[in-house]
């Protein structure tokens, strides 16, 4: 697989997610086994460059590459800006957002809002392959199905789209109107990796290593790209990898190596955000990573308790230590055949906004 002059190490992406898909966890997802990460979506909005969160997210400071850096908005000069930007600052590849689903970025017209007006998203298409064309730089979209059930176009804009120039298109199966709702359809992705000759990533309820492999066969995709699923469990890439090329299930991981992880995950965390937003922003990723677990529940409500880094990662350490006398590895999720326990589905249920409190706050780009 390919995009534009850079080779990638496997077919299995992590997919842009607010608040979630920063270096430390790209950083993670890429060692744990992904191919491929892209950014959190930089705004195009030239007055909040210099904001602190823009800058974080345009930190690539000892990333390996291909860097990908998202970016959102929706008038075709100021994107074309924004792609220069992050060019300027380490982006190897760029990623146009038109799939983000979050009313505050669609009540602008950005995102996935961009479905509903093929002229103006064909316009920013161009501008922004123009402008990344000069410094080399291949572009990359990820869309939806379309706006709403009534009117799906990711086909016309895919294949708009790739007589522009574009790379590689992903797309997220359900139209806006959606959200994560209902089931992801795979019927629409199979038209478009049909009718593409550039790559077409297929993206939506990929949860498990089977899934992975069912939705490649369904639609014929070049790669998959997993969001949620990847919140509190990063080694799933090196579980989908192994059962794509050896059709085996990997064993769950060993709780000291979970441990290792997670506190290597903290300490990364904590060097980008400081210790008083890193302590806070990294109470979600623990309670992802322990919220399974025997007394992960109990152990959450402890967490938010605590204020300081160094007492968090004691606390994220002796819980893991603990645990690994009573259990050699973190329970299996998965069968023989790499589907989703019965017990992990329903605790992973996408559909049910209820199990995802944070779905709100961190949604799939």
């Amino acid at each position: 697989m390919q995009i534009g002059p850079y080779a990638l190490a496997n077919p299995v992406f992590v997919a842009p997610m607010a608040g979630v898909t920063d270096r430390p966890f790209r950083q993670l997802c890429k060692r744990l086994g992904a191919g491929y990460a892209v950014s959190e979506m930089v705004t195009s909005r030239r007055d909040l460059w210099d904001s602190l969160k823009t800058s974080r997210r345009a930190n690539h400071e000892g990333e390996p590459g291909p860097i990908a850096v998202q970016i959102a908005g929706t008038d075709a000069a100021m994107m074309a800006d924004a792609a220069r930007y992050n060019i300027d600052r380490g982006a190897q590849i760029i990623d146009i957002n038109m799939g983000c689903p979050a009313k505050k970025v669609c009540n602008k017209w950005a995102g996935s809002a961009l479905m509903q007006d093929e002229t103006l998203a064909l316009e920013i298409i161009d501008a922004i392959v123009q402008a990344s064309a000069v410094h080399g730089v291949p572009v990359t979209l990820k869309m939806r199905t379309g706006w709403c059930q009534s009117h799906k176009n990711a086909l016309s804009i895919a294949l708009a789209a790739q007589s522009a120039g574009i790379a590689m298109v992903t797309v997220h199966g359900r139209t806006r109107e959606q959200g994560y709702r209902g089931q992801a359809e795979y019927e629409t992705m199979a038209a478009v990796k049909a009718a593409l000759h550039i790559p077409v990533v297929a993206n939506g309820d990929i949860t498990s290593p089977h899934q992975a492999r069912q939705v490649l066969s369904l639609t014929g995709a070049d790669a998959v790209m997993i969001g949620r699923a990847a919140q509190g469990r990063p080694w799933i890439f090196r579980e989908i990898t192994h059962f794509l090329e050896t059709g085996n299930v990997l064993a769950s991981p060993l709780v000291q190596e979970v441990r290792r992880w997670l506190v290597a995950h903290l300490q990364d965390h904590y060097s980008l955000y400081g210790e008083y937003t890193g302590v806070r922003s990294a109470r979600k990723h623990i309670a992802w990573y322990l919220r399974s677990l025997p007394g992960g529940e109990d152990f959450r409500r402890r967490l938010n308790l605590l204020s300081d880094s160094a007492a968090q990662v004691q606390a994220v350490d002796d819980f893991l230590n603990q645990l690994n006398q009573s259990m050699d590895r973190i329970p299996a999720v998965y069968d023989a055949s790499g589907r989703l326990l019965p017990e992990a589905a329903s605790h992973g249920n996408e559909s049910d906004p209820m199990r995802h409190p944070t779905m709100s706050l961190h949604h799939e780009q």
